[in-house]
């Protein structure tokens, strides 16, 4: 038996760091019912995020979880056009967001996974389709790279950038025949600006995690060749689901990309400085080569020190990021990408404290 639903949003990616994020402020916008495409595997977990997000409400069913997988065609769901016939807007934020992810798995996932959230997309014929894509699809692109480049002959750091890049291209094909697309391009997310809450320790927390692990008075860091010429963008959490929630409401939005970085990140030496002098440490720079950073790296992975070989790619990373769109759409909505200095402490503060003692 089909269970039809009369909810209008359909979301992928719950419950997820920012999959969960979104449709906390997408019904704080008044949107739900929301339905949610969640892997089984994942249902006792998604269960726990919707009593969280409905702990306040009386008989709530603003959030409606469908078991499912984008690894199959029509989503591992017998009629998705029947399930979904009423959904308007489909957000896919399902990925692996891994920097060491294996090929295989990435293609999967990444990309093998929207196509076939794109054929749901296009068979329920949705006003709106929400991509979230990432801003290193850029790979290692030399220069400054803005929502209007894409295909532009570049290498890629890793599995993850390259599968990301593909999916990103076959959302652009469609868009291209006339799909009611729109894609968002964060850079590096971390935690919620005003609490520093997170649940993914990775990007800048694994410059954290070897602070924490030395004493206070004097703490070693790598620096890599190339790291004085690069930039770290980082974004929050809450600044991303803003963004899409204020931009998706928009007219002229489908058929565009919004870059959703910062405008003035930190040159990565000032990026380090930020983080050791909010978490205390005095450093001690020690500058050497990615291959032999990356061996060190493995090295304390093996001590359970939090610390990932590929993440030294972006400490070198050779592409600025511009997002001229994203500025014109937030323009006087009061939502803006705020300045890292201004928020790291908090990142820094609910990492150290952590209950789950993720943050080591």
């Amino acid at each position: 038996m089909v269970v039809m639903t009369d909810s209008r949003v359909l979301l992928t990616g719950f419950p997820g760091f920012l999959g969960s994020a979104l449709v906390e402020r997408l019904l704080e916008r008044g949107d739900g019912p929301i339905a949610c495409i969640v892997e089984p595997r994942y249902r006792d977990r998604a269960q726990r995020r919707v009593d969280e997000l409905t702990a306040n409400v009386d008989e709530d069913d603003s959030i409606r979880l469908f078991e499912g997988d984008i690894t199959e065609t029509r989503l591992g769901i017998d009629d998705p056009g029947e399930t979904f016939e009423h959904v308007e807007e489909l957000y896919h934020l399902a990925a692996v967001y891994d920097l060491a992810v294996d090929a295989e798995l990435a293609d999967q996932v990444n990309v093998q996974g929207t196509r076939h959230v794109l054929d749901v997309a296009e068979a329920i014929d949705v006003d709106q389709f929400h991509y979230v894509s990432t801003c290193y699809v850029s790979g290692r692109y030399d220069g400054v790279f803005t929502e209007e480049h894409l295909q532009e002959g570049q290498e890629f750091n890793n599995h993850y950038e390259e599968s990301k890049y593909r999916a990103e291209v076959a959302v652009q094909e469609r868009m291209e025949g006339g799909f009611p697309g729109t894609i968002y391009r964060p850079s590096i997310v971390v935690g919620d600006s005003e609490t520093g809450e997170t649940d993914k320790y990775d990007g800048p927390y694994y410059l954290l995690s070897l602070l924490l692990a030395q004493p206070k008075w004097g703490s070693l860091l790598f620096t890599v060749l190339g790291s004085e010429n690069a930039e770290l963008n980082v974004v929050p959490r809450d600044f991303v689901v803003d963004a899409i929630a204020e931009i998706r409401t928009q007219n002229g939005s489908v058929g565009e990309v919004y870059q959703l970085c910062d405008p003035a990140p930190l040159p990565v030496p000032a990026f380090i400085d930020t983080i050791a002098a909010t978490a205390g440490h005095r450093t001690v720079m020690l500058p050497t080569t990615k291959p032999v950073a990356r061996t060190v790296s493995g090295l304390l992975q093996r001590y359970g020190i939090n610390v990932e070989p590929a993440a030294l790619d972006y400490f070198d990373h050779p592409t600025r990021y511009a997002c001229p769109n994203t500025r014109r759409a937030l323009s006087g909505t009061g939502v803006e990408a705020p300045p890292f200095e201004s928020y790291a402490d908090r990142l820094v503060e609910f990492a150290m404290t952590d209950a789950a003692g993720q943050r080591r």
